[in-house]
């Protein structure tokens, strides 16, 4: 009885003996490897690193060279002055050479006092005579904004110089007119006229016609 009790017992020992931990590990292994092997096969791996990658916009597209945005060149700004607005019926513009022809009589006259007195209304030979009246004056400039024309008023004043701002209408059009004088000579003008040039001020010389 005692051998058949101990036979038993080997065999249950026997058949309910536990795998060793080893090959549990080999099996593990083995298993991780194909499985390794399997997404290496199918080309599983850049599809899961992608999932996990910002995607590229398919619809943005880089911008063209005409596409690209340019600064716009500004185009020069237009004239907003005229120095020629003049009244044709009471005004006269003086040329360089006739001022210089002016001033220089009036300065041979002031010199030589013993020459023969000019008759009146007349002028000294080569210049003609100003009308009874007339009057001298410098225009730097017109412009049809009276605030640009008291602008330019304010800079000559910067600069030394007495402007007033003379309103007219011209064709329909009022004009705001900057002025110096009057003078009363040619010589002045003329001298008030080099004053202005050297400031880097342009103006034309004006001879006022006396109202009838």
């Amino acid at each position: 009885m005692a051998a058949k009790k101990n036979g038993r017992q080997a065999t249950r020992g026997g058949n309910g003996a536990q795998k060793p931990a080893w090959l549990w590990v080999l099996v593990g292994m083995l298993l991780g490897i194909g499985l390794m092997l399997v997404v290496l096969g199918k080309d599983w791996a850049p599809l899961l690193r992608k999932k996990n990658l910002p995607q590229p916009n398919p619809e943005a597209t880089a911008p063209r060279e005409s596409e690209t945005p340019v600064a716009e060149a500004k185009p020069p700004p237009k004239k907003n002055y005229d120095f020629y607005q003049v009244l044709p019926e009471a005004e006269v513009v003086i040329p360089d050479a006739e001022l210089s022809a002016k001033a220089k009589a009036e300065k041979q006259a002031r010199a030589n006092p013993a020459a023969p007195a000019t008759a009146p209304g007349t002028a000294p030979a080569g210049t003609a005579a100003p009308a009874a009246g007339a009057r001298y004056v410098l225009q730097t400039s017109s412009y049809p904004d009276p605030k640009a024309a008291d602008e330019a008023k304010a800079k000559l004043a910067l600069s030394g110089f007495s402007a007033q701002v003379q309103p007219v209408t011209i064709n329909g059009k009022t004009w705001h007119r900057v002025r110096l004088g009057p003078y009363a000579s040619a010589s002045e003008l003329e001298a008030a006229k080099k004053s202005l040039a050297e400031n880097g001020i342009s103006a034309i010389a004006l001879k006022e016609q006396p109202a009838q």
